[in-house]
């Protein structure tokens, strides 16, 4: 099994408000837009790891039709390091080969990408397997499980960036036409554009 962590634990300052709760079309936001496109490419297990108010975005997804596990990272302000290893203490069990991972800042990935990165792994199995286009790197990144203890034990200053370079070969990288793969959205202005882009007249 696979299963996938969403970051979503941050603070948001850039934004100044949860990203996680930003609208797109059709009554979704950037969480559960990614928790679905999950969902629709198979992954089995979904599991959001929140740190910065969580009360609300749990809230929010009591009244939708998508299952998701929630994890709560008391060490939000420490790094990104300390939300993946909230989740891995959640995920990693007998029977999990690897597992994947992406941030809320990333929410239209496409459910295709997703499909390639896990078929990459599953015919090669290398360490790390990574949607790339470009020279540049996106997401999901998935992270197989020989790797867990090497992230619990990484310098928090360098978190897991170190590991997955460290461990990126050419066989894990996966060429993906999905634009979005690569186009984090932090700050308002970045927001307005991908509305705009989506055929939203703004915030």
């Amino acid at each position: 099994m696979i299963p996938a962590l969403v970051l979503a634990a941050g603070r948001s300052t850039r934004m100044g408000r949860p990203k996680a709760l930003l609208p797109l079309e059709t009554g979704e936001t950037f969480l559960s837009r990614i928790v679905r496109t999950l969902c629709e490419a198979d992954v089995a297990d979904v599991v959001v790891v929140l740190g910065h108010e969580p009360e609300p975005i749990v809230a929010d997804f009591e009244r939708r039709d998508v299952v998701v596990r929630f994890a709560i990272n008391p060490d939000f302000d420490k790094g990104q390091l300390t939300s993946i290893l909230t989740g891995l203490r959640v995920v990693d069990r007998p029977g999990v080969a690897a597992a994947l991972i992406t941030l809320v800042d990333v929410p239209l990935v496409s459910a295709s990408t997703v499909r390639a990165v896990v078929d990459r792994y599953r015919r090669t199995r290398a360490p790390i397997v990574r949607p790339v286009s470009g020279g540049r790197h996106g997401h999901p990144v998935l992270i197989d499980r020989a790797l867990f203890d090497e992230l619990r034990t990484a310098d928090p200053a360098s978190g897991a960036n170190a590991v997955v370079r460290r461990h990126a070969s050419a066989m894990g990288d996966v060429e993906v036409e999905d634009e979005r793969a690569f186009r984090d959205i932090d700050t308002p202005a970045e927001y307005d554009r991908l509305l705009a882009e989506l055929g939203h007249r703004g915030r």
